[in-house]
C-alpha cells in the first residue's frame, strides 16, 4: 500500500470519527448530552489532544531526522567517491581497473537508489553493488607500487576505499523505517477519538461537516509527511539523486586521463 492511500484512509477514518460523534447525538439518551457530561468529553478530548500533538511533532521529527542523517551520508558516499577516483587517477595508468569497477559501482547504485521508467527499486543494500566495491578495493591492495609517491596514493586509496564502504554499510542501516508502525497505529485511534468528541460537542450542519473534513484531510497530510520522510529513497520526498549523479560525472571527466 502506498504512503499516499495510507494518508488517504487515514483521513477518511478520522473524518468518519466526527461523523459518527455528529451521529451520536441521536441515540443517546437526553442526559448524556446534559452540559455537564458534555464538559467532561469536552476536558478528556482535550488532555489527548495535547498528547497527539507531541506524539505528532515527535513524529515528524524522528522522520525528518531520518531523512537528513540518510542525506548527509549520501553526500558523505559521494564525496568519498570522486576522492577516491582522483587519487586513483593520480597514481597511474596501473590503478585504470580500479577506477572502472568503481565507475560501475556507482552507476549500479545510481540504478537501484533511483531507476528509470519501467525499472524496479532496489535499494541500496544490492549484493552486486557490494561485490563491485569489495572488488575495487582488492584492486588497490593488488598494486605493485614504483617508488614511495605510488605507495603514498596506495595508502590513501585503501584509506578512502574503506571510508567509502563503511559509508555504504551505514546508508544501509539507515534505510530501515524509523518510526514504528504501532506508534502511528496508536495515535490514529487517539486522533479518531478526538474527533468523535468534537462531533459530539459540536452543532450539527454542513459548516462543521467541511471543517471536520478539511482537518481530517491536514492530518492525513501530516501522516503522508511521516510516511514519505521515513522511507529516504522511496516515494515523491525521496532523497536528491545529485550528490551521485555529480560523483559520476566527476569519475566520467577524468576517465580518459592518468
Amino acid at each position: 500500500m502506498s504512503d499516499l492511500v495510507t494518508s488517504l484512509i487515514v483521513a477518511g477514518c478520522v473524518f468518519a470519527g466526527g461523523v459518527v460523534g455528529l451521529q451520536l447525538h441521536r441515540v443517546l439518551p437526553p442526559h448524556h448530552l446534559a452540559k455537564e457530561t458534555l464538559d467532561v468529553v469536552r476536558l478528556g478530548a482535550g488532555m489527548v489532544s495535547v498528547l497527539a500533538s507531541l506524539v505528532f511533532g515527535l513524529l515528524i521529527a524522528t522522520a525528518k531526522s531520518g531523512s537528513d542523517t540518510a542525506d548527509h551520508a549520501m553526500r558523505a558516499y559521494a564525496a568519498d567517491t570522486i576522492l577516491l577516483d582522483r587519487t586513483l587517477r593520480s597514481y597511474g595508468a596501473e590503478a585504470a581497473g580500479a577506477r572502472a569497477l568503481l565507475r560501475r559501482t556507482t552507476e549500479r547504485t545510481l540504478q537501484d537508489l533511483w531507476p528509470g521508467p519501467g525499472e524496479a527499486f532496489i535499494g541500496i543494500d544490492d549484493p552486486s553493488a557490494g561485490d563491485l566495491l569489495g572488488r575495487a578495493q582488492e584492486v588497490i591492495e593488488d598494486l605493485q607500487p614504483a617508488g614511495p609517491q605510488q605507495t603514498w596514493l596506495q595508502q590513501q586509496a585503501l584509506q578512502q576505499g574503506s571510508s567509502l564502504m563503511r559509508q555504504r554499510w551505514l546508508l544501509i542501516e539507515q534505510a530501515g523505517p524509523n518510526v514504528r508502525p504501532m506508534i502511528l497505529v496508536v495515535l490514529i485511534m487517539w486522533t479518531v477519538a478526538i474527533f468523535v468528541s468534537f462531533g459530539l460537542n459540536a452543532p450539527r450542519n454542513g459548516t462543521v461537516v467541511g471543517a471536520f473534513l478539511i482537518i481530517s484531510l491536514a492530518i492525513g497530510g501530516a501522516v503522508f509527511l511521516i510516511l514519505e520522510m521515513d522511507s529516504q529513497f522511496e516515494g515523491y520526498l525521496r532523497l536528491s539523486e545529485l550528490p551521485l549523479r555529480n560523483a559520476l560525472v566527476q569519475l566520467g571527466a577524468g576517465a580518459g586521463g592518468t
